[in-house]
């Protein structure tokens, strides 16, 4: 969420479950979609895995010295790091870009962001402040023990409507409001929606928290909530993947009915 977001990590899934693995280094593997999607749930925060195939495509990369961790879930799924092709960075946060350089030089994976984030990213911006409402402002505190993102390279600036190269048809949603250039990727043949932090899923579906503008927030929340996604994966949070469509759309009309209020 924020370059270093403190809000609470999805709660574990127990040891018992199939789809769980422990992976230690700070790092869990829980699969979301069958032999598809996985998430690597960090302390704070968590990135994606996808799968065509033998290609890999990660959303989001974690924090920085996250690359030994994935590299480890990558290989704990029989899946090869080398056929990681792309790493698709939500937005220009520490928690979701500071293992993208280290992953890239290792296996030659192309770097995605929006190009208003990809200044951000390659370090020749500084990270935006964010306008915290009050009770955001120890949740902010808090988190900021995460190492910053190192410098990153861009290898491709996106905007709104592209078409990212896997997943059968993945798109660009470009999600301005927790930061400028924040996107989402959709994968409509998949009913699949990565929200990056414009949505999380702390105990329930919610606004993400410490935007940089609050109204735009939730335009694109309500954008988002309009795809009625079948699988929700967010920046912060459980993915839900049961009445999915109608828990996002939920959130997104009680969050514009409490700013209207």
């Amino acid at each position: 969420m924020n370059p270093s977001d403190p809000v609470a990590p999805a709660t574990p899934a127990p040891p018992s479950d199939p789809h769980f693995l422990d992976l230690g280094l700070g790092l869990d593997l829980l699969e979301v979609v069958p032999q598809r999607l996985y998430v690597l749930r960090y302390p704070i925060g968590q990135a994606y895995l996808w799968r065509d195939g033998g290609a890999l495509t990660l959303i989001d990369s974690g924090p920085a010295g996250s690359a030994a961790g994935i590299e480890e879930a990558i290989r704990s799924l029989g899946l090869r790091p080398e056929r990681l092709e792309r790493i698709v960075l939500t937005h220009c946060h520490r928690d979701h870009v500071g293992g993208a350089g280290e992953l890239a030089a290792r296996w030659g994976a192309s770097v995605v962001a929006h190009r208003l984030d990809a200044p951000v990213v390659r370090g020749e911006l500084p990270v935006p402040e964010p306008a915290l409402l009050d009770w955001e402002i120890p949740l902010y505190e808090r988190g900021l023990t995460l190492p910053e993102a190192p410098p990153t390279r861009v290898d491709r600036e996106v905007e709104d409507g592209d078409a990212l190269g896997f997943g059968d048809g993945a798109y660009v949603v470009h999600v301005p409001g927790h930061t400028d250039g924040s996107i989402a990727v959709h994968l409509p043949r998949h009913g699949v929606l990565f929200t990056g932090d414009a949505v999380a899923s702390v105990g329930q579906v919610m606004l993400g928290v410490f935007n940089v503008d609050r109204e735009r927030a939730l335009e694109s929340f309500r954008r988002l909530a309009s795809l009625a996604p079948s699988v929700a994966c967010f920046g912060h949070g459980d993915p839900v993947t049961e009445d999915t469509a109608a828990a996002v759309k939920t959130a997104a009309e009680q969050a514009s009915g409490q700013v209207a209020g």
